[in-house]
């Protein structure tokens, strides 16, 4: 899992490392890392040698980044022009190092560059970009590079105007963002908020990170981690000469009803790709289970299940009467529980507060943005990671809220981000696929909060995997599970 930072926490760090070192050592750290990013962004599209590079350059330390940078680039033979936002507040030390590598200063957008530093606003900026600079930045895609393409966009630390430590990308009264989109983003020490959940991920492309060496340095802890390939593979179960399917773990699925029986058949194919060694079904979809997933073992109701190690509960079961009865039921068992779709919608009411209360076992729920307003009376809003630990908190359960960047937040304050998320689960069923997977890693042992964020990883890799075949339904996520995982060695 690799740890994400709040920007408070990151001053406190570079406070400390600075205060062990010479002036200005710690900018020309960064400055040194984000130029050798932008040379080979450069060497891309022709070269340093000849190439053009636009600063775009704020008042603060971000934009002395971006001019020291720029003087690096101008020193191996690049055209290199800084556009000043703020003339008289431009980082002084910085200016100079650029006009003594050969660098000028413009006073308007440039129509040629090859690359485009964003070096506005970093860490310490709010609020979203003012109205003139948010004129600006809409304009980037006019400058063109020597190939005749858009020039590539590199944003410093963080894409400017973006809310550093939620995630958030501010809007005007038209519902114009006041951020820049970046292709990359070149970090500095630790990754922030920004860069990994919300909106903000989306416009910070892909992220470079470059050790400055405040590691040691911060010691406070971490908004949250982003789990990574190697959770996956080191955290999934492992197959042992002892190994037999009741002690790989039973996973009970009371999902899916006449009226929706692919509910039923996708969770099912969703805890089949996970690591148990055996699944049964309990509902009126039991035929029709069978007739896709002859392994499994079918009855119609939960008390005739028999013995489980984890229960999936919801997922097109509906809200019935007997539904009710059914959920009730699960509630029981004394092992993990999966909550989704209609199991969260029978809970809104709170009819099933003693039921949750008297639990001793862990819950995971698994909404989406509308099943999360539905239990809390409001939309999770600018902060996901805040609005997923309110949720568990509250609920006293492991919070799975789905969405581009799935946040998974436990009660005791700790949040994971899924990077592998794509627009292409939006699509109905994807989401029974993935409560199927997670009751199935739940069953065989993994604690609920690592449970939850693995299966969103693999859930996220197995909806690009179909991508690379054509539109994607739920069902060809579920096929795609088990090639992904094979390919996870």
């Amino acid at each position: 899992m690799r740890p994400v930072w709040r920007v408070g926490d990151v001053r406190a760090a570079e406070a400390g490392l600075m205060a062990t070192l010479p002036t200005g050592a710690l900018m020309a750290r960064a400055a040194a890392g984000l130029a050798r990013r932008c040379a080979l962004l450069l060497a891309d599209r022709g070269g340093v040698y000849g190439g053009r590079v636009l600063l775009l350059v704020g008042s603060g330390d971000n934009g002395g980044d971006a001019l020291l940078a720029g003087a690096h680039l101008a020193r191996r033979g690049a055209a290199v022009e800084a556009l000043l936002l703020s003339p008289g507040r431009a980082h002084a030390d910085g200016l100079a190092a650029l006009r003594a590598a050969g660098g000028r200063t413009v006073a308007k957008l440039p129509a040629r560059a090859d690359l485009v530093l964003d070096g506005i606003v970093g860490i310490g900026g709010s609020g979203g970009l003012r109205e003139s600079v948010a004129r600006l930045v809409a304009r980037l895609g006019e400058v063109r590079g020597r190939d005749g393409g858009r020039a590539t966009v590199v944003a410093v630390d963080v894409p400017s105007g973006v809310a550093v430590d939620t995630g958030h990308v501010p809007h005007d009264s038209d519902g114009r963002p006041g951020a820049l989109r970046a292709d990359v983003t070149v970090t500095f020490g630790a990754l922030k908020p920004a860069l990994v959940v919300g909106e903000a991920a989306a416009y910070a492309g892909q992220v470079e990170l470059v050790d400055i060496g405040l590691g040691p340095w911060l010691r406070a802890t971490p908004a949250l981690h982003v789990t990574e390939v190697t959770d996956v593979v080191d955290g999934w179960p492992r197959l042992g000469p002892a190994s037999e399917k009741y002690n790989r773990g039973v996973v009970g699925l009371a999902t899916g009803s006449a009226t929706y029986p692919g509910a039923a058949v996708l969770s099912v194919a969703g805890a089949l790709a996970g690591p148990t060694g055996l699944v049964r079904y309990a509902g009126s979809a039991a035929a029709e289970v069978l007739r896709h997933h002859p392994s499994v073992i079918a009855t119609g109701r939960v008390a005739d299940a028999g013995r489980v190690q984890a229960w999936v509960c919801g997922s097109g079961l509906g809200t019935g009467a007997e539904a009710v009865a059914e959920l009730r039921t699960v509630l029981a068992a004394p092992v993990p529980v999966v909550l989704d779709a209609d199991a969260l919608t029978m809970l809104v009411d709170g009819s099933m507060a003693d039921r949750l209360r008297g639990r001793d076992a862990p819950i995971v729920v698994t909404p989406h943005d509308r099943e999360y307003a539905r239990l809390c009376g409001e939309e999770p809003g600018a902060d996901r990671v805040a609005a997923t630990l309110r949720l568990a908190a509250w609920m006293n359960a492991v919070v799975l809220l789905k969405g581009s960047r799935t946040v998974v937040g436990t009660p005791a304050g700790r949040a994971y981000v899924n990077p592998t998320g794509t627009p292409v689960l939006a699509t109905g069923g994807t989401g029974d696929v993935l409560a199927g997977l997670l009751g199935s890693l739940l069953a065989a042992g993994l604690p609920a909060e690592r449970a939850a964020a693995l299966a969103a990883y693999l859930h996220g890799l197995a909806g690009r995997e179909a991508a690379r075949h054509g539109p994607v339904t739920a069902t060809d996520v579920a096929a795609a599970l088990r090639p992904v995982l094979a390919g996870l060695g």
